[in-house]
């Protein structure tokens, strides 16, 4: 009896040593889940199978509680991965596992019943605007720095990973996910920043007011009423029982301090790539300013002509041309950046 309460207590710990996972999705990624006190840490790791030992490439994916994986009422499941499925994959995994975490209190994979216009998981398919309540209180900052770390935690002890390199990458909000990870955790050796705004969040929406007056879209009075509410919105944020009456404001807090002053701390390798079309990262053009006037020299920045936030280009009108994506090109010189 005590033999077999022995084999079960070690058949326990590894269990525990691995996540507590293990299985294939769509025969395309191995999807782990760590279990925690109050939360499950899903993340997958884009390939399926382990047999060759490579550094870990972990992708922070953007805002909204969009699944992995998506499976249609009439059609195969498909790969969202965070937006991964528009990356050249072979390329990234010849050198690299390729590792996307799921967004917080968000299913793996998800019915297109339970998903809105946007891609993103709604509990009621009545309420297409109304996300998971578990998934707005864990959407800010702290939490997915510290999911990401604990993954990364995990992963570092599995054999199939190499040590030696740890490339951290992220798009939009990603970007600061990545960013605090970077900054916060020793072994990462690479950070990669794609559409991010070096000044937060918060600051794009009073500078779409003013370009919007600036165009005769609304006149100043609206604007300078608008940009009012959004100072409001950010002194609430701050104040503790407005937060807990409405915790959406903490992913306001959290995402809209500025980024600049974590990526001048970071001593990595931080390479910066953003479109000129893209309102949100426009703010990337005074970055090197920062790094020059602190003789910091770690900075390759890439801008790319004429491609808006997710590096479609854009046409004489505005319009975004969906028939012209760049996402490719622009991942794969990163990937090629963090190899030499």
């Amino acid at each position: 009896m005590k033999k077999l309460q022995k084999t079960l207590f070690l058949l326990f710990l590894v269990q525990l040593s691995f996540g507590q996972t293990s299985k294939i999705i769509n025969n395309e990624a191995i999807h782990f889940s760590l279990k925690q006190k109050k939360d499950t840490i899903d993340f997958i790791l884009v390939d399926t199978k382990t047999d060759e030992k490579k550094p870990i490439f972990l992708f922070c994916q953007g805002s909204l509680p969009i699944p992995l994986f998506i499976q249609p009422e009439k059609e195969e499941m498909w790969m969202f991965g965070g937006g991964i499925t528009n990356f050249d994959l072979d390329e990234i995994k010849k050198h690299y596992h390729l590792v996307v975490i799921s967004m917080p209190k968000t299913p793996v994979v998800v019915n297109e019943k339970n998903l809105n216009e946007s891609y993103c998981y709604i509990p009621n398919s009545n309420k297409p605007d109304e996300f998971d309540e578990e998934y707005v209180t864990a959407d800010f900052l702290e939490n997915y720095e510290k999911r990401a770390k604990l993954v990364l935690k995990f992963l570092k002890k599995q054999r199939w990973v190499d040590t030696s390199k740890l490339i951290v990458a992220g798009h939009s909000q990603g970007s600061k996910v990545a960013s605090a990870v970077s900054l916060n955790t020793k072994n990462v050796t690479h950070l990669g920043l794609f559409g991010a705004n070096p000044f937060g969040r918060i600051d794009q929406r009073i500078r779409e007011y003013r370009k919007k007056a600036d165009k005769k879209e609304m006149t100043w009075g609206e604007a300078d009423e608008r940009t009012e509410s959004t100072y409001q919105m950010l002194r609430d944020s701050y104040d503790f029982n407005k937060l807990n009456k409405d915790p959406y404001l903490l992913a306001w807090k959290s995402f809209s301090k500025p980024f600049i002053n974590d990526w001048l701390q970071i001593k990595i390798p931080t390479y910066l790539a953003y479109g000129t079309n893209d309102s949100g990262a426009e703010l990337c053009d005074l970055v090197p300013l920062f790094y020059i006037q602190h003789s910091k020299t770690n900075l390759t920045y890439k801008r790319y002509p004429n491609l808006e936030h997710n590096f479609f280009e854009v046409n004489e009108d505005g319009t975004t041309n969906y028939d012209k994506e760049h996402w490719k090109e622009v991942m794969n010189e990163f990937v090629k950046w963090t190899t030499k």
